[in-house]
């Protein structure tokens, strides 16, 4: 039977999870209903750079006008080109839109290249932003800054060692790019990314590249190792300017990146473990390392520094689990969230904030820091209004409102900790 005699008709939600995959579906790209209906997202079938680019567009206007129409190409089970016409309107329940339904008719004898959707240099930039998740880099960009300024406050290096600065920055930077693509390769290659269909992009179940074609399996461990060695070419640099201390951070950073998710120790999946690296990672290791790699020494007080905005990574992560808690589960991927389950596990984000405001206040009290590092506590508020969120929303999609505000809290409590501490300096 050609395929341009049947026509593929899918529902979806409005994040896209499938509904109903009828016969002409199935004959077009390869795939049984049991294996897509409440288990993939339509992106399944189309190029991840057309998705990127094209498909928000495509469904905003099915819903301001009813129906969007065009000729695409999608992909079949095989990862083949389908020249098609498509034809997407929105559905609706009690007045409310909840979902969309595409109309596909394949068209034969149609060169792909001739109806496939144009591509700009800004998307292709894009897609490397969405395979390294750059936008999270700020989660070891601010313990960094914070352990710089901790330097400057406290005067530990005159002149102020810019060049190693940068330097640290770099290797900090690409350190955290490879945690996250082996974070993305291990999560794959276990199954635990199939599995998981309640993730909120973009603020949890990773990237989703390989998922949505935008790179493979070996490429993306390759730009994964590539980011490492990176990462250890520029700490190398310092062990020879600094001291070969810094080798040590270096290499307990490495440890829990790849180690994160990488098999045999799996550290996210062993009830607690990934929790604590993440917040060792993007905390005191970071500030402590930071201030190594800039005086060549380091301090009780250089790891402390570091403790808040630790703290506030791990909420990030474990606001995140929420929605991948049934898929983590699944995958034998048990970290705290699973472990106590989402009810009880709203009190244990709480419990995260109270320490890292709390110890910061402590330590201000008893000399450790200086009064300048209390400009962390103008993110509190934003801390509560993401509580108030989960307290109530733990359950249902509309906690993705206290995952991005969880963001926002980290990054105001990094740069407003860092402008306290250059405060301090100021002021000295």
């Amino acid at each position: 039977m050609a395929k341009s005699k049947v026509k593929s008709v899918i529902t979806c939600d409005m994040e896209g999870r499938i509904e109903t995959f009828n016969e002409g579906a199935q004959h077009i790209f390869g795939y049984q209903p049991e294996e897509v209906i409440g288990k993939k997202r339509v992106s399944l079938f189309s190029p991840g750079q057309v998705v990127l680019e094209h498909v928000p567009s495509w469904l905003a206007t099915a819903s301001k006008e009813g129906e969007f129409e065009s000729q695409t190409v999608f992909v079949n089970r095989d990862g083949e080109p389908i020249p098609a016409r498509v034809r997407i309107t929105p559905t609706f329940k009690d007045g409310v839109q909840i979902g969309y339904c595409g109309v596909t008719e394949p068209l034969d004898e149609v060169d792909p290249e001739a109806v496939a959707p144009n591509i700009s240099l800004m998307t292709k930039i894009f897609t490397w932003l969405v395979i390294t998740r750059a936008p999270f880099l700020t989660a070891m960009i601010m313990p960094i800054l914070i352990g710089a300024a901790w330097v400057g406050a406290r005067g530990l290096a005159s002149p102020y060692p810019w060049g190693l600065f940068v330097l640290a920055l770099l290797a900090g930077i690409f350190l955290h790019v490879a945690a996250n693509t082996y974070n993305d390769y291990f999560d794959w290659t276990s199954g635990t990314d199939q599995v998981n269909n309640d993730y909120f992009l973009p603020y949890s179940g990773g990237s989703r590249s390989i998922e949505l074609g935008l790179i493979d399996e070996k490429t993306l461990f390759r730009v994964a190792t590539i980011a490492m060695l990176i990462s250890a070419a520029s700490g190398l640099a310092l062990a020879v300017i600094s001291g070969w201390g810094v080798l040590l951070f270096g290499l307990a950073g490495t440890f829990l990146a790849y180690f994160y998710t990488a098999p045999p120790l799996r550290l996210a999946a062993r009830r607690g473990l990934g929790e604590l690296s993440v917040g060792l990672s993007f905390g005191p290791l970071a500030t402590a390392g930071t201030t190594y790699a800039l005086t060549g020494s380091v301090s009780v007080a250089d790891f402390l520094i570091g403790v808040p905005i630790g703290l506030l990574t791990i909420a990030i992560l474990w606001i995140n689990q929420f929605p991948d808690e049934l898929a983590d589960k699944a995958a034998g991927k048990i970290n705290l969230v699973v472990v106590l389950g989402k009810r009880r596990a709203r009190w244990g984000y709480l419990a995260l904030l109270a320490a890292a405001f709390g110890l910061t206040l402590y330590w201000i009290i008893d000399g450790t820091f200086p009064l300048g590092a209390g400009l962390i506590l103008g993110s509190l508020p934003v801390g509560l209004l993401a509580s108030y969120v989960l307290i109530r929303e733990y359950a249902n999609r509309s906690l993705v409102r206290a995952n991005a505000t969880t963001i926002q809290m980290h990054a105001l409590a990094g740069a407003l900790m860092v402008v306290g501490l250059l405060l301090t300096a100021f002021l000295a």
